[in-house]
């Protein structure tokens, strides 16, 4: 019996790229995922090697293809999610890159984003980007690369360097070098994007000195983004659907009206909340960004970007080796009493929302002889939650004060985070049935662009929710904790040299 109508959905992450197969009732029929190595050449440097990117991609694509071809799955169309403001440079001619992917997480230019502000440029990059100056974002990556790389500012004003997210590096290379685009929410994330007119703006093109022939035309993330070359995938599909990972986890947990609200628990966190059509300002440093534009309506967000969450338990398994897999972290948890003491900052990338301080370094507090590794592990949980918190706390300072949050990504599988964050925030958190809600996200873009779906409120009817989280903790225990957690953050910040 044959599946019609299915998508896929590439979901490439910072630290492994996935391909997931989606039939039309979003249902997986098929999932291939491939983890790829980290590059840390330099305190505060992270990287990746594009063909790492780019091989690991293809091939999970192919194994997802394959086995949804056995169970009898007819693919129609393909939907791509990425990590954002990762920045590729890379040749037009050969399409190989000039450098590797400088990744959303490296610090390298904290001294020229300081620079920036100190020369007074904040107003205008957050009045027209929604966006503050920080090294996360994409521009002073881009402008670090054509400095730091013999000729290729010389290249890049001849006309001859492409740049893109890892969206564009991809659409390119499906297609064959055909197509040098990006969407709009990925755009949105390069400081370069003004958001009220969609287009990007000459006057942050100058600042940063990024010359207009790198980019990539802007499209909207429902749209024909090109085929893929036939020789690529076994046969050429069309790209409909493109949206930035935690815009798409937004869109598969169909957050389309105003006042929804999820957090992403990935490699890193992020809450995103949807503000509708209208331009919010934070007054706290949150970001405001593009949630989406779909056939022709665009909304905006407010979100709160946190560096390390998943990440901080990839290292207590490879950099410490206290765990061999995530999932023994629940049980640990539980075996540790609520008022055990210990804090665990995980600034291992700097701080992001609402603090961010790019020089802050990770920190753990509350040590003893008695401490065990089942205390760092809670501690870590923990630390995710009580981020996530510090995120809630500006948003209700800005006026929004939600009251259920959705989440999703790898580590809310965990029924002890999702149980802490209900009573950490104290509110309902609400957990889906289908986890791999930003490949999902993907998938519906490429499936509205398809005809498969027909509006945004068909999606909403089909969204499932699979558990719900209230909050169980005292008001004595919140307040210990939040702080202790206050205690720790600002110990962080004070040892900045």
């Amino acid at each position: 019996m044959s599946i019609k109508n299915c998508i896929l959905s590439i979901d490439q992450g910072t630290t492994s790229s996935r391909a997931i197969v989606f039939s039309p009732d979003s249902q997986i029929v098929a999932l291939a995922q491939l983890e790829f190595e980290q590059h840390y050449p330099n305190d505060g440097w992270v990287e990746h090697d594009p063909e790492d990117i780019w091989s690991s991609t293809l091939k999970v694509c192919k194994q997802a293809l394959s086995e949804a071809q056995n169970k009898g799955a007819e693919v129609i169309a393909i939907g791509i999610t990425n990590q954002r403001e990762t920045t590729i440079v890379w040749d037009k001619k050969t399409g190989i890159p000039i450098y590797n992917a400088i990744v959303w997480q490296d610090r390298r230019t904290a001294r020229q984003c300081k620079t920036l502000r100190d020369a007074g440029h904040l107003d205008l990059v957050q009045s027209r980007t929604g966006l503050l100056l920080d090294p996360y974002f994409s521009a002073t990556k881009v402008s670090w690369i054509l400095d730091k790389v013999d000729g290729a500012r010389n290249k890049a004003e001849a006309g001859e360097l492409a740049f893109g997210t890892i969206d564009s590096f991809l659409i390119w290379r499906l297609t064959a070098g055909k197509v040098h685009a990006t969407d709009v929410t990925n755009a949105s994330r390069t400081n370069l994007f003004n958001i009220h007119d969609l287009a990007w703006d000459q006057d942050l093109l100058e600042l940063f000195r990024v010359p207009q022939s790198l980019l990539p035309i802007v499209k909207e993330c429902t749209d024909h983004f090109g085929e893929t070359c036939a020789k690529t995938l076994g046969n050429s599909l069309p790209i409909l659907g493109v949206a930035g990972d935690q815009h798409a986890a937004s869109i598969g947990q169909c957050c389309f009206q105003k006042g929804a609200i999820k957090s992403t628990y990935g490699t890193g966190c992020f809450v995103m909340l949807n503000t509708g059509e209208k331009v919010l300002k934070s007054k706290n440093k949150l970001l405001t960004t593009v949630a989406y534009t779909i056939k022709g309506q665009t909304h905006y967000a407010l979100e709160g970007s946190i560096f390390v969450a998943g990440a901080a338990i990839q290292w207590l398994r490879d950099g410490l080796h206290l765990i061999q897999c995530a999932s023994e972290t629940e049980q640990l948890a539980h075996s540790i009493a609520d008022d055990h003491g210990v804090f665990l900052v995980p600034a291992f990338a700097g701080l992001g929302a609402p603090y961010w301080e790019p020089d802050a370094r990770g920190a753990i507090y509350g040590l003893s002889r008695g401490t065990t590794s089942a205390h760092l592990v809670r501690a870590a949980l923990e630390s995710v939650c009580l981020q996530t918190f510090d995120l809630f706390k500006a948003m209700s300072e800005d006026g929004v004060k939600p009251t259920l949050l959705r989440v999703d990504g790898g580590m809310v599988a965990n029924n002890w985070v999702c149980q802490f964050l209900a009573g950490i925030l104290n509110i309902e958190v609400e957990r889906p049935k289908i986890m791999e809600t930003t490949a999902l996200g993907a998938a519906y873009l490429a499936g509205l662009q398809a005809g498969i779906y027909q509006s945004k409120d068909e999606l909403i009817s089909m969204n499932q929710i699979e558990a719900h989280f209230e909050s169980d903790m005292t008001q004595k225990l919140r307040q210990t904790l939040l702080k202790g957690w206050s205690s720790a953050i600002q110990s962080t910040l004070g040892f900045i040299a």
